[in-house]
């Protein structure tokens, strides 16, 4: 009993059997053939192959850009230029304030004295729309 399962034990393998040269050759014969089949269905020449539309270069009218800050530009949205220094031109601007609203006040307060018109004209010019410093500005460093 011992002697049969040591047998049955051994035998677990079954013998491999040798290879003839034919069969060596054969084998080798029909890799090379496929891997040619494989070749020749992976080569293709280029004038064979139908040429794609680049759709990259579609759109006519859109804009090009050939740096960052061009196509920063294209892509953001179109905002009018703003001016980097309204205090460059807030006299000029206060001066034709104040000639535009100085009679008007003049007229709605008679008895008050210049000094105070020009308190009130002051006080007006700081939140009237005409002052430079309350219209969309740029900052000074700021790239186009």
């Amino acid at each position: 009993m011992a002697d049969e399962e040591l047998e049955s034990l051994k035998s677990g393998k079954p013998k491999q059997t040798k290879l003839t040269r034919a069969q060596i050759e054969a084998e080798q014969e029909r890799q090379r053939q496929a891997a040619a089949a494989a070749a020749k269905e992976k080569e293709r020449v280029h004038h064979e192959v139908p040429l794609e539309t680049n759709i990259n270069r579609l759109e006519d009218d859109a804009e090009a850009a050939r740096t960052v800050e061009d196509a920063i530009s294209v892509l953001s949205v179109k905002e009018p230029d703003l001016e980097k220094h309204p205090e460059k031109r807030m006299k000029a601007a206060f001066i034709k304030y104040e000639e535009d609203n100085l009679p008007r006040l003049k007229q709605e307060n008679p008895n008050m004295r210049l000094s105070q018109l020009k308190q009130i004209l002051k006080k007006d010019w700081m939140k009237a729309p005409e002052n430079p410093m309350n219209q969309l500005t740029a900052a000074y460093n700021e790239k186009r």
